[in-house]
């Protein structure tokens, strides 16, 4: 067995650096479960809470108006993703020319 002698200062930032490091990879580790948690939703739940068809959503997903990921021949959709369209849907003509 080998022994380091290290002052006490350095000794207590290492410890603070680890701490430090420790809320970082807790933080992150937040933030990932959050985004893992998320419920992505089929293309016929999708049409079901826009009111649309599946051709419509097909041209939106064309027109790149509705980010999707594709497993296989299915596409999925971020619950996020629906509810910005169907704001900027709710958005009068006017207000969305402004922005």
């Amino acid at each position: 067995m080998e022994i380091v002698i290290v002052e006490k200062k350095t000794f207590e930032a290492l410890l603070a650096a680890a701490e430090t490091l420790a809320g970082k990879v807790g933080e992150l580790c937040r933030r990932c479960s959050d985004k893992r948690e998320s419920k992505w939703l089929d293309g016929q739940e999708v049409c079901r809470l826009m009111r649309i068809s599946p051709r419509t959503l097909q041209t939106l997903r064309d027109n790149r108006k509705i980010a999707f990921a594709q497993v296989n021949r299915k596409f999925y959709y971020r619950p996020e993703e629906v509810e910005r369209l169907l704001k900027e849907a709710a958005l009068p003509q006017s207000a969305r020319e402004d922005t």
